[in-house]
């Protein structure tokens, strides 16, 4: 997502601001009449002139808001500074300086993390009315994923707008033309993709595209299966979408958590957290669903064509108008070292957007930081009480991971298409399996890569591997 278009306090008040029907939404009584304008007891009905208000209305709510020390109606302070013209921000800045003692200026990004580091700052009832709203002027289809009364197990006041349109600023691909490789001209050798392979059926989804779409719905190898591409996270994770009874097909919402994509399910507008498989806004939200994840791989283009050249790629023609050329549009932020969106980070191992490659089997996680890999390595390690290999190269991002079968293994030749035992069996290193001299299969296991902040986040800075 980008920061291309950020509205002003004034494009707001363009939108037909619809604040009285988020109230007549949620089925409150006072709705039924007209709502005062004035200030109230009601951190709910004053929360609307923040952003909504005259300028009189917003002084008299600031003033309301530092005399009672209400430290409810900071999150509310906090998402206004981003849309407000700075003027009416440098008096939300000295009302949440009054209430909270921190001084951050008018830092939106500082503020946020900031409120993410203190969970115990709990917003005024009625909080997810004052953000349908807000969300709901800047594209009504908001409304679809924001409501009052909102099952949820995040807290709403870290979720942002990615600066995209509702649902469709960022279009899926749903089972896209695919092309033979051998057809393919479009793609450099060392150009990215990743790389499925699912019963026989071998696909490479290159970056370029992916980059502009970030999430595919589509069938391999009679598998329904998701691609969900957080481009601000840097992971790609590949999705069987089957539970029970259901297939789920997803979209991007065009909001962030901690700066991580919020997909949503098209059956129920359920949003999900990308980097979890779990559902974490509306009504599938404790419903004990996550998707399990399948094995993918980062890969050169030049590497998978030479491994697999039987494989199929994404076709240039998705039926959508974008630059594929490489770089668009995350080039820059991808050289940067600085997030887009706010996020707690934690420096003290890795830096925030150093690659790592992670796994989660039964509830215990382990990453390892990808230039672990340099020159091309084999990592003998456990994961819980798991004994796992992992088979990588930085240069070219690719890492996969198998069960080791009490085995160690090390490097054999310079290609890591083939590993050996320590004591001189050679195996072949495939998409499916460890294959060893007898025929003996090791199974793959499901990994992916991501930036060290969004692995440290929502699985734990205390998987992280220690260089030996």
């Amino acid at each position: 997502m980008r920061r291309a278009f950020l509205p002003s306090f004034w494009f707001l008040l363009g939108c037909g601001l619809d604040f009285t029907s988020a109230f007549s939404y949620a089925e409150e009584a006072q709705t039924k009449a007209k709502l005062p304008n004035e200030i109230t007891d009601s951190a709910l009905l004053n929360s609307r002139f923040l952003l909504f208000g005259s300028g009189n209305l917003h002084r008299q709510t600031l003033k309301w808001t530092s005399r009672n020390r209400r430290m409810d109606m900071v999150p509310a302070l906090i998402i206004s500074l981003r849309y407000l013209p700075e003027d009416r921000r440098l008096e939300v800045v000295e009302t949440l300086k009054r209430v909270t003692r921190k001084r951050f200026g008018d830092d939106w990004f500082r503020w946020m993390q900031w409120q993410q580091a203190n969970p115990e700052i709990k917003p005024f009832d009625g909080y997810d009315v004052f953000l349908s709203a807000v969300f709901g002027n800047i594209d009504p289809g908001f409304r679809d994923f924001i409501y009052p009364r909102v099952k949820r197990s995040i807290r709403l006041e870290e979720i942002v707008w990615g600066g995209v349109a509702a649902g469709s600023g960022i279009p899926p691909l749903n089972h896209p033309d695919l092309v033979p490789g051998s057809e393919v001209a479009y793609l450099d050798d060392q150009e990215l993709v990743f790389g499925v392979s699912i019963n026989g059926d071998v696909r490479a989804y290159p970056y370029r595209i992916m980059d502009w779409h970030e999430m595919l719905n589509d069938t391999v190898g009679g598998q329904p299966v998701s691609l969900a591409y957080c481009t601000l996270c840097g992971s790609g994770i590949l999705f069987d979408t089957t539970h029970a009874d259901q297939t789920f097909s997803f979209g991007s919402s065009g909001l962030l958590f901690q700066s991580n994509k919020l997909m949503f399910d098209r059956g129920t507008n359920s949003l999900w957290n990308q980097f979890t498989g779990r559902p974490v806004v509306g009504t599938l939200t404790d419903s004990g669903i996550e998707l399990e994840t399948l094995p993918l791989v980062t890969t050169t283009w030049g590497q998978w064509r030479r491994q697999h050249p039987d494989t199929k790629v994404l076709s240039l023609e998705t039926g959508f108008e974008r630059d594929y050329r490489p770089g668009q549009p995350y080039g820059a932020y991808f050289k940067s070292p600085r997030l887009m969106f706010p996020s707690l980070t934690d420096d003290k191992q890795l830096k925030q957007k150093e690659q790592v490659f992670g796994l989660r089997l039964s509830g215990a996680n382990r990453a390892w930081p990808l230039k672990d890999f340099k020159s091309g390595q084999v990592i003998n390690d456990q994961v819980g009480v798991l004994g796992v290999v992992l088979v990588g190269d930085a240069d070219s991002r690719s890492v996969r991971a198998y069960r080791d079968g009490g085995y160690d293994f090390r490097k054999f030749g310079t290609s890591l298409e083939k590993i050996e035992q320590e004591d001189g069996g050679v195996w072949q290193v495939t998409e499916p399996a460890l294959i060893g001299p007898d025929g003996q299969q090791l199974t793959r296991l499901p990994g992916h890569l991501a930036f060290w902040f969004a692995w440290h986040n929502y699985l734990g800075g205390d998987s992280l591997r220690k260089a030996p």
